[in-house]
């Protein structure tokens, strides 16, 4: 079992390090870690070039972490593909565990992860409505992003069936692809925590844009146009949507946004009937 990491970075030098330095802690190594500096103006490539030569370094002009990540993934060469965001770090035997956990289960095409939630460098303890499950989980990827990308294992030929990350969406571009993925393959999930996930800092997609429910409605309204769903996920992704629409255009009434009321409104009547 053949294993490419990818890691997105944009100017973040010292997380970078820190992410980078507990992927060569491992118990068992990638067989290859592939960087995509997504337009750095720090010195990340130094650093790199310096401390970490056994990485491949992949520079591109800015275009966005899902362009970052799809580089990568075409990049790769291994069997299966780790996701590791740079401001995250790895617990030592994160691979090793889910590799001899896949090995038990060998239908099983993506592997995650129990997490540690770090925010302001204070451990923090996630909310009920974060709680990860394995098993055929669309409708638990429904309401929010249920897989955290840094624990994520994936075999490629998930992507070949369902595609990369959707460059056109600013942010939830995570929750896109769970949901492709979910809808059609049951997932592996490790209680144990083997990941570090810090937030809190101002460069996370979450402080960059207000309301991120208006982006997990365009992946669902996607979805919805352009997937084969059983009848019973199609009716849960409707309902799902139709419950965020209508928050949305309620907001959107009150801040008098008549062009966001009206398209709210005409997305509610097309999945009402």
């Amino acid at each position: 079992m053949t294993i490419s990491l990818i890691i997105p970075t944009f100017n973040r030098q010292a997380t970078l390090k820190r992410a980078l330095d507990s992927v060569l802690q491992q118990s068992l190594l990638p067989d290859e870690i592939i960087v995509i500096d997504d337009g750095s103006t720090d010195a990340s490539a130094a650093m790199i070039n310096t401390e970490f030569p056994q990485v491949q370094y992949i520079y591109q002009e800015n275009q966005g972490v899902s362009a970052a990540r799809n580089k990568g993934i075409r990049q790769a060469k291994g069997e299966w593909i780790a996701l590791l965001d740079s401001d995250d770090t790895w617990f030592t035997e994160k691979l090793e565990r889910q590799i001899k956990a896949l090995q038990q289960a060998p239908e099983i095409k993506l592997c995650h992860t129990e997490e540690i939630w770090i925010r302001h460098g204070v451990r923090v303890n996630a909310m009920n409505k974060h709680k990860k499950y394995g098993g055929w989980i669309f409708t638990h990827c429904l309401p929010l992003c249920a897989i955290s990308p840094s624990s994520a294992l994936i075999h490629r030929s998930v992507f070949a069936d369902v595609g990369l990350f959707d460059e056109a969406l600013p942010a939830c571009e995570d929750y896109d692809l769970w949901l492709r993925i979910s809808a059609k393959y049951p997932v592996l999930f490790l209680e144990q925590a083997l990941i570090n996930k810090y937030g809190g800092h101002k460069d996370q997609l979450s402080h960059q844009y207000w309301g991120m429910d208006r982006f997990r409605i365009q992946a669902l309204d996607k979805l919805l146009r352009q997937s084969d769903l059983s009848n019973e996920n199609k009716i849960a992704a409707k309902n799902m949507l139709l419950k965020k629409a209508r928050i949305f255009q309620k907001g959107a009434l009150k801040r008098g946004k008549t062009e966001s009321v009206d398209y709210y409104q005409a997305l509610i009547e097309r999945y009402e009937t």
